[in-house]
């Protein structure tokens, strides 16, 4: 049933000490902006696995007792690409934050101030939802046509 379907799965770990919630400035490739750390989840790593790993590898922390939020999947009908992401939080954090690393410089943030900061839209439309009770899931269709978002749909679980 899902033969000749690309599937492909990332994490992103939102870190919240207190009022302040850990995300990277980017300065390069289409993810420009601020997002929290995280990344593309390697075979055969578990989904939490591949959390953890990239947020050691891009902020020096080391996180647990992660809380999963929510998944925010990309839906491409006409390339039959499914790209799914695993949102979560934690509040449990050890180890030295480090400079900068590749995917860009580790910064704290208010989280009042998020809302002003130059985010993409997928960060931003998920970013509340992970201070709230329960779980989301974002499905969102690619519009091929003009490289973009098309429908966006939320259930909140």
């Amino acid at each position: 049933m899902s033969e000749g379907i690309n599937y492909k799965f990332w994490t992103i770990c939102m870190i919240q000490d207190n009022e302040k919630v850990l995300l990277l400035e980017r300065l390069h490739d289409d993810f420009k902006g601020f997002i929290p750390p995280g990344g593309k989840v390697e075979f055969p790593e578990s989904f939490v696995e591949g959390a953890i790993r990239e947020v050691k590898e891009e902020t020096g922390l080391e996180v647990s007792n992660l809380i999963y939020k929510g998944l925010y999947e990309y839906v491409n009908p006409e390339k039959n690409d499914r790209y799914i992401i695993f949102n979560y939080l934690t509040r449990s954090f050890k180890g030295d934050l480090v400079q900068e690393c590749p995917e860009g410089k580790p910064v704290w943030v208010n989280m009042k101030d998020v809302e002003n900061l130059p985010m993409q839209q997928s960060i931003k439309r998920r970013f509340p939802l992970f201070f709230e009770e329960g779980t989301f899931e974002f499905q969102v269709y690619w519009d091929n046509e003009n490289d973009t978002e098309g429908d966006v749909r939320l259930r909140m679980t």
